[in-house]
Formats: C-alpha cells, structure tokens, sequence
C-alpha cells in the first residue's frame, strides 16, 4: 500500500511540471487580425504581447477554423506548438479557435503585408483560393461516415458569440440522419454559452440570451430540414460557464439527445 502511494506521489510531481508547461503555453486574446499575401494563397496572423502567431489560411468558409475578418477583431484561443516551424512568419497555434467579434474597430485596418519570398508557403493550401459554392446549412462540408449504430447524442461547438456556420453542416446531417433511422420521437435540445479567461486575466463572457438562441436555432433548422415528426423539448441554461483559461471555447455548446 505504501509502495502505491509512493508511485502515485512521483507520478503527481512529475505530471506537475507538465501542467505547468502546458498552461504557460496557452494563449488567449484578442487582436486585430493582420492578413499577408503569398504565392499560393494569403495567410492570417495576430499580434499579441510583442509576438506574432499565426492563426489560418484564407481557406472556404467551411473551414474548420473560420478565418477572421479585416475591420474586426479576432478572439484568439490556441496553445502555442514549439515543435512547429513558424509560418508566415508567425508562431502555430495547435489547436486554435478563431472567433471573430462583430462590432467594427477602425484600429483593425491594417493594410495587406506584400508577399516575401521567405514567407511563400512550402505546402499546398486545403482548398484553391475563391468563393465557396454557395454552400448552405446542410450542404457544406460532408458528414463522417454513418457508424452501424447510429447515434443517440451529439455536441455541436461555436465561436463566441456564435451561432451555427456553414463548418456545422456535417454535424447537423448527422443529427437529422440519426433522427430518422433511429425514427425518433423526441429530439431534446439544450443550449449552453461560456466565457473567456484571456492571457491578460481579463474575463470576457457571452451574451446573455445565446444559449436560449443556440438551442433554438438548431431546432429551427432540423424542423426546416423535415425532421417535423418529433417532439422538441428545447431548454437552455443562462448561466454561462466559469472560464479557466484552458480550452475555454468548449463551454460553448449544445447537446442533442434522440429519445433521451
């Protein structure tokens, strides 16, 4: 019994450092966004602290990180990767969550930085440059393939401040193929929002009425998609989550159950 607590002591000192490391390494802020042409396709950065970081290429709105937009901030949450190259001459963020703030800030209006040789990227970008195609709710990115059981809960994730994009449109096929084979009867829905501990210690949180809008919406378009022959039971709680800073952005949810 001694023995265990010893093994059990060493692996808790060992795992501390680790912890530690991990936390230093976190990064949340919020930044106007800087945008840098290349050869291939333009890449997005942040500067935060006297650094820069590298948060996404200018890919399909499908994306799964959305990029940001010029003319208005961007809150950033990422863990910075030592073991990465920089790209674009910023820091990787591995993952990252990019979550553009609506409101217009004339500060963000920075011009596009020219391409330069040493930042022309060495790889092939997810997709060529230029509009998507129109892709709506369930039209966009394609669902994983169908498990030989279908599922019973789902948990769709959001920006802050967000509602569904067009990067949930595989989710939400899977939620209303799921439904359908499974013939639900009750599709029970609750909404969820979050908050935020940035770098700075500032804590920003989400508006009060999201979660309540999260959980509807989904409802919405499930009924819009034909799933009309079930119970809703749509609910949501208005408290939002306590932040602690580390991955943070996973407060912001909404659970579905089929036949809960």
């Amino acid at each position: 019994m001694k023995g265990a607590r010893v093994a059990w002591l060493l692996v808790a000192l060992g795992a501390a450092p680790l912890a530690a490391e991990e936390s230093a390494a976190r990064r949340n802020f919020v930044s106007c966004p800087i945008i840098r042409d290349t050869a291939s396709v333009p890449c997005w950065l942040a500067e935060y602290d006297g650094e820069l970081y590298f948060l996404t290429l200018q890919t399909d709105v499908s994306a799964p990180v959305t990029p940001p937009w010029l003319g208005h901030r961007v809150l950033v949450e990422g863990t910075a990767a030592p073991n990465k190259p920089r790209i674009c001459g910023g820091i990787v963020l591995e993952p990252v969550v990019l979550s553009v703030l609506p409101e217009l800030d004339a500060a963000c209006n920075t011009a596009v930085l020219p391409a330069e040789d040493r930042y022309n990227l060495t790889f092939e970008p997810p997709r060529p440059p230029g509009p998507s195609a129109g892709r709506l709710a369930f039209a966009g990115a394609p669902a994983p393939p169908p498990p030989k059981e279908p599922p019973r809960s789902f948990a769709l994730r959001y920006d802050f401040d967000g509602l569904i994009v067009f990067r949930h449109a595989g989710e939400l096929t899977s939620i209303l193929d799921s439904a359908k084979a499974r013939n639900a009867r009750v599709v029970a829905i609750t909404g969820n929002r979050g908050s935020v501990l940035l770098s700075n210690g500032t804590t920003l949180v989400e508006q009060p009425a999201m979660a309540r809008r999260r959980a509807e919406q989904v409802a919405e378009l499930l009924r819009g998609a034909g799933l009309t022959s079930v119970e809703y039971r749509v609910r949501w709680h208005d408290e939002a989550g306590a932040a602690d800073g580390d991955d943070d952005a996973a407060l912001r949810f909404v659970t579905v159950e089929l036949d809960p």
